[in-house]
Protein backbone atom coordinates (compact mmCIF):
# COMPACT_ATOMS: atom_id res chain seq x y z
CA UNK A 1 0.00 0.00 0.00
CA UNK A 2 1.47 3.43 -0.97
CA UNK A 3 -0.01 6.47 0.75
CA UNK A 4 -0.88 9.34 -1.60
CA UNK A 5 -1.43 13.16 -0.67
CA UNK A 6 -3.23 14.22 -3.81
CA UNK A 7 -3.28 18.16 -4.25
CA UNK A 8 -6.18 18.90 -6.05
CA UNK A 9 -6.11 22.86 -4.88
CA UNK A 10 -8.58 24.50 -7.03
CA UNK A 11 -11.44 21.86 -7.56
CA UNK A 12 -13.05 19.23 -5.38
CA UNK A 13 -13.90 15.74 -6.75
CA UNK A 14 -16.85 16.12 -4.96
CA UNK A 15 -18.20 18.61 -7.18
CA UNK A 16 -20.92 18.66 -9.68
CA UNK A 17 -18.81 18.80 -13.15
CA UNK A 18 -19.93 21.06 -15.65
CA UNK A 19 -20.37 24.42 -14.09
CA UNK A 20 -17.93 27.06 -12.39
CA UNK A 21 -14.38 25.20 -12.41
CA UNK A 22 -15.61 21.79 -12.51
CA UNK A 23 -15.28 20.30 -15.53
CA UNK A 24 -13.18 17.02 -16.98
CA UNK A 25 -10.63 17.05 -14.00
CA UNK A 26 -13.39 16.26 -11.07
CA UNK A 27 -13.94 13.52 -12.90
CA UNK A 28 -10.42 12.45 -13.38
CA UNK A 29 -9.15 12.86 -10.00
CA UNK A 30 -13.02 10.99 -8.18
CA UNK A 31 -12.55 8.26 -11.06
CA UNK A 32 -8.21 7.89 -10.80
CA UNK A 33 -8.43 8.20 -6.65
CA UNK A 34 -11.37 5.50 -6.28
CA UNK A 35 -9.52 3.14 -8.77
CA UNK A 36 -6.40 3.39 -6.96
CA UNK A 37 -8.04 2.88 -3.40
CA UNK A 38 -9.71 -0.63 -5.32
CA UNK A 39 -6.30 -1.14 -5.81
CA UNK A 40 -4.88 -1.07 -2.62
CA UNK A 41 -3.61 2.43 -2.26
CA UNK A 42 -4.23 4.95 0.72
CA UNK A 43 -5.51 8.28 -1.22
CA UNK A 44 -6.23 11.54 0.38
CA UNK A 45 -7.76 14.43 -1.85
CA UNK A 46 -6.53 17.80 -0.60
CA UNK A 47 -8.92 20.84 -2.36
CA UNK A 48 -9.47 24.43 -0.97
CA UNK A 49 -12.49 24.33 1.49
CA UNK A 50 -15.09 25.87 -1.28
CA UNK A 51 -18.25 26.74 0.88
CA UNK A 52 -18.99 27.42 4.28
CA UNK A 53 -20.48 24.36 6.17
CA UNK A 54 -18.58 21.58 4.17
CA UNK A 55 -17.11 18.81 6.94
CA UNK A 56 -12.93 19.28 7.35
CA UNK A 57 -13.17 15.62 5.46
CA UNK A 58 -15.36 13.12 3.93
CA UNK A 59 -14.44 9.18 3.91
CA UNK A 60 -15.52 8.94 0.30
CA UNK A 61 -14.81 4.88 0.50
CA UNK A 62 -11.82 2.95 1.76
CA UNK A 63 -8.49 4.65 1.18
CA UNK A 64 -10.54 7.56 -0.83
CA UNK A 65 -10.53 10.72 1.84
CA UNK A 66 -11.14 14.52 0.85
CA UNK A 67 -9.61 17.10 3.65
CA UNK A 68 -11.19 20.51 2.99
CA UNK A 69 -8.51 22.72 3.62
CA UNK A 70 -9.67 26.24 4.50
CA UNK A 71 -7.31 28.99 2.29
CA UNK A 72 -8.89 32.15 1.71
CA UNK A 73 -12.41 33.45 1.42
CA UNK A 74 -14.98 30.42 0.34
CA UNK A 75 -15.83 32.12 -2.77
CA UNK A 76 -12.87 33.43 -4.41
CA UNK A 77 -12.61 33.38 -8.28
CA UNK A 78 -9.85 31.05 -9.40
CA UNK A 79 -7.63 34.15 -10.83
CA UNK A 80 -7.59 35.00 -7.29
CA UNK A 81 -6.21 31.96 -6.02
CA UNK A 82 -2.70 32.41 -6.85
CA UNK A 83 -2.58 34.82 -3.97
CA UNK A 84 -3.66 31.60 -1.64
CA UNK A 85 -1.31 29.21 -2.69
CA UNK A 86 1.15 29.97 0.53
CA UNK A 87 -1.55 29.66 2.95
CA UNK A 88 -3.18 25.98 1.77
CA UNK A 89 0.54 24.74 0.80
CA UNK A 90 0.88 25.81 5.00
CA UNK A 91 -2.12 23.83 5.91
CA UNK A 92 -1.44 20.96 4.16
CA UNK A 93 1.74 20.86 5.29
CA UNK A 94 0.27 20.79 8.62
CA UNK A 95 -1.58 17.73 8.10
CA UNK A 96 1.35 15.49 6.08
CA UNK A 97 3.36 16.14 9.08
CA UNK A 98 0.85 14.92 11.64
CA UNK A 99 -0.39 12.10 9.21
CA UNK A 100 2.61 11.22 6.92
CA UNK A 101 2.70 10.30 2.95
CA UNK A 102 5.16 8.59 0.92
CA UNK A 103 4.04 10.54 -2.52
CA UNK A 104 2.83 14.10 -3.67
CA UNK A 105 0.38 13.78 -6.22
CA UNK A 106 -0.53 17.92 -7.73
CA UNK A 107 -2.87 18.01 -10.27
CA UNK A 108 -2.76 21.46 -12.10
CA UNK A 109 -0.55 24.15 -12.12
CA UNK A 110 -1.74 25.95 -8.62
CA UNK A 111 -1.22 22.13 -6.95
CA UNK A 112 1.87 22.07 -8.30
CA UNK A 113 2.99 25.14 -6.82
CA UNK A 114 2.10 23.88 -3.52
CA UNK A 115 3.77 20.13 -4.45
CA UNK A 116 6.80 21.53 -5.72
CA UNK A 117 7.35 24.10 -2.20
CA UNK A 118 6.08 20.58 -0.02
CA UNK A 119 8.59 18.29 -2.17
CA UNK A 120 11.39 20.44 -0.64
CA UNK A 121 10.22 20.77 2.95
CA UNK A 122 9.20 17.40 3.39
CA UNK A 123 11.82 15.48 1.18
CA UNK A 124 9.31 13.63 -0.95
CA UNK A 125 9.01 12.28 -4.68
CA UNK A 126 6.18 14.89 -6.72
CA UNK A 127 4.12 13.09 -9.40
CA UNK A 128 2.82 15.97 -11.64
CA UNK A 129 -0.14 15.80 -13.68
CA UNK A 130 -1.15 19.47 -15.48
CA UNK A 131 -4.29 18.99 -17.43
CA UNK A 132 -3.76 22.16 -18.97
CA UNK A 133 -0.28 24.43 -20.05
CA UNK A 134 -0.47 27.72 -20.26
CA UNK A 135 2.01 28.21 -23.33
CA UNK A 136 0.02 25.20 -25.33
CA UNK A 137 -3.25 27.91 -24.33
CA UNK A 138 -1.78 30.60 -25.52
CA UNK A 139 -0.87 29.32 -29.27
CA UNK A 140 -5.23 29.49 -30.12
CA UNK A 141 -5.04 33.23 -28.47
CA UNK A 142 -5.96 32.02 -24.44
CA UNK A 143 -3.07 33.97 -22.63
CA UNK A 144 -2.19 33.38 -18.70
CA UNK A 145 -0.14 35.30 -17.26
CA UNK A 146 3.37 35.40 -17.11
CA UNK A 147 3.45 33.75 -13.16
CA UNK A 148 1.35 30.75 -14.53
CA UNK A 149 4.22 30.11 -16.79
CA UNK A 150 7.01 30.60 -14.60
CA UNK A 151 5.41 28.17 -12.20
CA UNK A 152 4.63 25.79 -14.61
CA UNK A 153 8.43 25.53 -15.37
CA UNK A 154 10.00 25.05 -12.51
CA UNK A 155 7.03 22.55 -11.43
CA UNK A 156 8.22 20.64 -14.61
CA UNK A 157 11.59 20.54 -13.91
CA UNK A 158 11.00 19.69 -10.30
CA UNK A 159 8.93 16.85 -10.74
CA UNK A 160 9.96 13.15 -10.28
CA UNK A 161 7.63 11.75 -12.84
CA UNK A 162 4.90 13.96 -14.88
CA UNK A 163 1.87 11.87 -16.31
CA UNK A 164 0.78 13.13 -20.00
CA UNK A 165 -2.61 11.89 -21.23
CA UNK A 166 -1.35 11.73 -24.60
CA UNK A 167 1.29 11.29 -26.89
CA UNK A 168 0.36 14.99 -28.37
CA UNK A 169 0.76 16.23 -24.69
CA UNK A 170 3.85 14.85 -23.94
CA UNK A 171 5.36 16.54 -26.82
CA UNK A 172 3.94 20.01 -25.96
CA UNK A 173 5.97 19.36 -22.46
CA UNK A 174 9.52 18.66 -24.09
CA UNK A 175 8.71 21.39 -26.71
CA UNK A 176 7.38 24.45 -24.62
CA UNK A 177 8.85 23.89 -21.15
CA UNK A 178 11.85 21.73 -22.22
CA UNK A 179 10.74 18.52 -20.07
CA UNK A 180 12.82 15.27 -20.14
CA UNK A 181 11.50 13.15 -21.49
CA UNK A 182 12.73 9.85 -19.30
CA UNK A 183 10.77 11.94 -16.75
CA UNK A 184 7.60 11.72 -18.35
CA UNK A 185 4.93 8.66 -18.45
CA UNK A 186 1.53 8.48 -20.19
CA UNK A 187 -1.05 7.41 -18.29
CA UNK A 188 -4.39 8.14 -20.27
CA UNK A 189 -7.79 8.59 -18.60
CA UNK A 190 -10.30 6.26 -18.39
CA UNK A 191 -14.29 6.24 -18.40
CA UNK A 192 -16.29 3.79 -16.36
CA UNK A 193 -17.80 1.58 -18.64
CA UNK A 194 -20.84 0.50 -16.76
CA UNK A 195 -22.72 3.92 -17.65
CA UNK A 196 -21.12 4.59 -20.50
CA UNK A 197 -21.41 2.49 -23.02
CA UNK A 198 -23.93 2.03 -26.58
CA UNK A 199 -27.44 2.09 -26.34
CA UNK A 200 -30.54 2.59 -28.34
CA UNK A 201 -31.35 6.41 -29.66
CA UNK A 202 -34.70 6.09 -29.48
CA UNK A 203 -34.76 5.21 -25.93
CA UNK A 204 -32.50 7.61 -24.60
CA UNK A 205 -34.74 10.53 -26.87
CA UNK A 206 -37.79 9.10 -24.97
CA UNK A 207 -35.97 9.57 -21.66
CA UNK A 208 -34.82 13.11 -22.25
CA UNK A 209 -38.38 13.62 -24.13
CA UNK A 210 -36.95 14.77 -27.16
CA UNK A 211 -38.95 14.50 -30.80
CA UNK A 212 -37.13 13.14 -33.81
CA UNK A 213 -34.50 15.13 -36.18
CA UNK A 214 -30.85 15.54 -35.90
CA UNK A 215 -29.48 15.86 -32.55
CA UNK A 216 -25.89 17.59 -32.02
CA UNK A 217 -24.79 17.64 -28.63
CA UNK A 218 -22.30 20.01 -26.99
CA UNK A 219 -21.31 18.77 -23.61
CA UNK A 220 -19.11 21.14 -21.35
CA UNK A 221 -18.69 24.15 -19.36
CA UNK A 222 -19.95 27.51 -21.39
CA UNK A 223 -16.59 29.49 -21.40
CA UNK A 224 -14.69 30.66 -24.96
CA UNK A 225 -12.14 27.87 -24.20
CA UNK A 226 -14.54 25.01 -25.09
CA UNK A 227 -16.00 26.43 -28.38
CA UNK A 228 -19.35 26.63 -27.87
CA UNK A 229 -19.97 29.14 -30.20
CA UNK A 230 -18.80 27.13 -32.43
CA UNK A 231 -21.56 24.38 -32.23
CA UNK A 232 -24.12 26.96 -32.44
CA UNK A 233 -22.88 28.60 -35.71
CA UNK A 234 -22.23 24.63 -36.73
CA UNK A 235 -25.94 23.90 -36.63
CA UNK A 236 -26.82 27.43 -38.19
CA UNK A 237 -24.59 26.41 -41.23
CA UNK A 238 -26.25 22.99 -41.44
CA UNK A 239 -28.94 24.01 -43.66
CA UNK A 240 -31.09 21.12 -42.20
CA UNK A 241 -34.22 23.09 -40.61
CA UNK A 242 -35.41 19.98 -38.45
CA UNK A 243 -31.75 19.67 -36.46
CA UNK A 244 -31.04 20.76 -32.73
CA UNK A 245 -29.00 21.21 -30.53
CA UNK A 246 -28.55 20.42 -27.06
CA UNK A 247 -25.94 22.25 -24.90
CA UNK A 248 -25.16 20.41 -21.52
CA UNK A 249 -23.42 22.45 -19.04
CA UNK A 250 -23.10 26.16 -17.33
CA UNK A 251 -20.89 29.02 -17.04
CA UNK A 252 -17.63 29.01 -15.83
CA UNK A 253 -14.80 31.68 -14.68
CA UNK A 254 -15.18 34.71 -14.10
CA UNK A 255 -16.97 35.54 -18.07
CA UNK A 256 -19.29 32.51 -17.48
CA UNK A 257 -22.44 34.48 -17.05
CA UNK A 258 -21.49 37.12 -20.06
CA UNK A 259 -20.71 33.58 -21.82
CA UNK A 260 -24.33 32.73 -21.27
CA UNK A 261 -25.44 35.44 -22.58
CA UNK A 262 -23.12 36.33 -25.39
CA UNK A 263 -24.61 32.28 -26.68
CA UNK A 264 -28.40 33.41 -26.27
CA UNK A 265 -27.66 36.40 -28.06
CA UNK A 266 -25.61 34.48 -30.58
CA UNK A 267 -28.49 31.83 -30.89
CA UNK A 268 -31.38 34.91 -31.58
CA UNK A 269 -28.81 37.10 -34.30
CA UNK A 270 -28.89 33.02 -36.02
CA UNK A 271 -32.28 32.70 -36.17
CA UNK A 272 -31.86 29.54 -33.83
CA UNK A 273 -34.39 30.33 -31.22
CA UNK A 274 -36.35 27.04 -30.37
CA UNK A 275 -33.82 24.80 -32.20
CA UNK A 276 -30.97 25.47 -29.20
CA UNK A 277 -31.92 23.98 -25.53
CA UNK A 278 -29.09 24.52 -22.73
CA UNK A 279 -29.66 22.43 -19.80
CA UNK A 280 -27.96 22.66 -16.72
CA UNK A 281 -25.42 20.50 -15.70
CA UNK A 282 -26.18 16.87 -15.01
CA UNK A 283 -24.74 14.08 -12.66
CA UNK A 284 -22.27 12.64 -14.78
CA UNK A 285 -23.61 9.17 -15.08
CA UNK A 286 -27.03 10.55 -16.59
CA UNK A 287 -24.62 12.16 -19.34
CA UNK A 288 -24.62 8.73 -21.16
CA UNK A 289 -28.14 9.32 -22.16
CA UNK A 290 -27.45 12.29 -23.50
CA UNK A 291 -24.63 10.87 -25.18
CA UNK A 292 -26.38 8.25 -26.65
CA UNK A 293 -29.87 10.43 -27.95
CA UNK A 294 -26.90 12.21 -29.85
CA UNK A 295 -26.33 12.07 -33.84
CA UNK A 296 -23.49 13.70 -33.80
CA UNK A 297 -21.12 15.00 -30.47
CA UNK A 298 -19.70 18.43 -31.01
CA UNK A 299 -16.23 18.90 -29.40
CA UNK A 300 -14.77 22.14 -30.85
CA UNK A 301 -12.36 23.19 -28.15
CA UNK A 302 -9.60 25.59 -28.77
CA UNK A 303 -7.01 23.47 -27.07
CA UNK A 304 -7.53 20.03 -25.01
CA UNK A 305 -5.13 17.97 -23.36
CA UNK A 306 -6.88 14.94 -23.41
CA UNK A 307 -10.93 15.13 -24.26
CA UNK A 308 -12.75 13.56 -21.54
CA UNK A 309 -15.82 14.69 -23.47
CA UNK A 310 -14.66 13.01 -26.56
CA UNK A 311 -14.38 9.14 -25.30
CA UNK A 312 -17.53 9.20 -23.03
CA UNK A 313 -19.31 9.98 -26.59
CA UNK A 314 -17.22 7.17 -28.02
CA UNK A 315 -18.32 5.09 -25.57
CA UNK A 316 -21.33 5.36 -25.75
CA UNK A 317 -21.68 5.30 -29.55
CA UNK A 318 -21.89 8.72 -30.68
CA UNK A 319 -20.19 9.81 -33.93
CA UNK A 320 -17.85 12.59 -32.51
CA UNK A 321 -16.81 16.03 -35.08
CA UNK A 322 -13.86 17.18 -32.53
CA UNK A 323 -10.84 20.05 -33.29
CA UNK A 324 -7.90 18.81 -34.50
CA UNK A 325 -5.85 19.59 -31.21
CA UNK A 326 -3.95 18.16 -28.32
CA UNK A 327 -5.04 14.54 -27.12
CA UNK A 328 -8.13 14.76 -29.58
CA UNK A 329 -5.43 13.90 -31.86
CA UNK A 330 -4.93 10.44 -30.60
CA UNK A 331 -8.40 10.37 -29.41
CA UNK A 332 -10.50 10.29 -32.59
CA UNK A 333 -9.21 8.54 -35.50
CA UNK A 334 -10.08 10.86 -38.21
CA UNK A 335 -12.70 9.16 -40.14
CA UNK A 336 -12.38 5.79 -38.32
CA UNK A 337 -14.05 6.47 -35.16
CA UNK A 338 -14.77 10.40 -35.92
CA UNK A 339 -13.57 13.27 -37.66
CA UNK A 340 -11.19 15.85 -36.74
CA UNK A 341 -11.44 19.10 -38.15
CA UNK A 342 -8.69 21.97 -38.42
CA UNK A 343 -9.25 25.49 -37.76
CA UNK A 344 -12.02 27.45 -35.80
CA UNK A 345 -14.29 27.68 -39.43
CA UNK A 346 -18.43 26.64 -38.28
CA UNK A 347 -18.79 25.81 -42.20
CA UNK A 348 -15.96 23.07 -42.27
CA UNK A 349 -17.43 22.09 -38.88
CA UNK A 350 -21.14 21.20 -40.59
CA UNK A 351 -19.89 19.70 -43.59
CA UNK A 352 -18.28 16.94 -41.21
CA UNK A 353 -21.00 16.90 -39.25
CA UNK A 354 -23.35 16.57 -42.49
CA UNK A 355 -21.25 13.87 -43.60
CA UNK A 356 -22.20 11.89 -40.46
CA UNK A 357 -25.97 12.52 -41.01
CA UNK A 358 -26.34 12.01 -44.92
CA UNK A 359 -24.42 8.90 -45.13
CA UNK A 360 -26.24 5.99 -42.07
CA UNK A 361 -23.80 3.49 -42.83
CA UNK A 362 -20.66 6.13 -42.61
CA UNK A 363 -22.27 7.08 -39.49
CA UNK A 364 -22.45 3.39 -37.86
CA UNK A 365 -18.98 2.76 -38.80
CA UNK A 366 -17.66 5.62 -36.54
CA UNK A 367 -20.12 4.66 -34.25
CA UNK A 368 -18.82 0.99 -33.82
CA UNK A 369 -15.51 1.47 -34.39
CA UNK A 370 -15.36 4.78 -31.69
CA UNK A 371 -17.26 2.38 -29.08
CA UNK A 372 -14.96 -0.98 -29.48
CA UNK A 373 -11.69 1.67 -29.37
CA UNK A 374 -13.15 3.33 -26.19
CA UNK A 375 -13.16 -0.32 -24.15
CA UNK A 376 -9.45 0.46 -24.45
CA UNK A 377 -9.70 3.18 -21.86
CA UNK A 378 -10.27 2.00 -18.47
CA UNK A 379 -9.78 4.04 -14.98
CA UNK A 380 -8.44 0.30 -13.50
CA UNK A 381 -5.69 -0.08 -16.27
CA UNK A 382 -4.84 3.78 -15.50
CA UNK A 383 -4.64 3.12 -12.23
CA UNK A 384 -2.52 -0.13 -12.25
CA UNK A 385 -0.35 2.06 -14.43
CA UNK A 386 0.01 4.89 -12.15
CA UNK A 387 0.40 2.74 -9.01
CA UNK A 388 3.53 1.00 -10.94
CA UNK A 389 4.97 4.71 -11.52
CA UNK A 390 4.36 5.17 -7.50
CA UNK A 391 6.01 1.75 -6.74
CA UNK A 392 9.15 2.82 -8.78
CA UNK A 393 9.50 6.90 -6.75
CA UNK A 394 8.45 5.85 -3.13
CA UNK A 395 11.63 3.53 -3.34
CA UNK A 396 14.07 6.04 -4.99
CA UNK A 397 15.46 9.46 -3.41
CA UNK A 398 13.50 12.22 -4.57
CA UNK A 399 14.94 13.96 -8.28
CA UNK A 400 17.16 17.51 -8.29
CA UNK A 401 15.51 19.85 -10.25
CA UNK A 402 16.60 20.29 -13.91
CA UNK A 403 16.52 24.13 -13.66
Amino acid sequence: MTRVAVLSLHTSPLVQPGSGDAGGMNVYVRELVSSLAQVGDDCTVYVRRWADGLPESVDVEPGFKVVHVPAGPVDLAKEQLPHIVDEFTDRVRAHLEADPVEILHANYWLSGVTGHRLKHELDLPLISTFHTLARVKAETGDLEPQSRIDAESDVVACSDIITANSVTELHELVTHYNADPARIEIVPPGVDHAFFSPGSRHGAREALGLSGGPLLLFVGRIQPLKGVDVAVRTLGSLDMPDAKLMIVGGSSGMEGDREVERTWDLIDSLGLDGRVTIVSPQPHHVLSTYYRAADVCLVPSRSESFGLVALEAAACGAPVVASDVGGLRTLVDHERTGLRVSGRDPEDYAAATRRILDDEMFAASLSVRASEAATSYTWSSMANRLNRVYETVRHQAPVDCLA
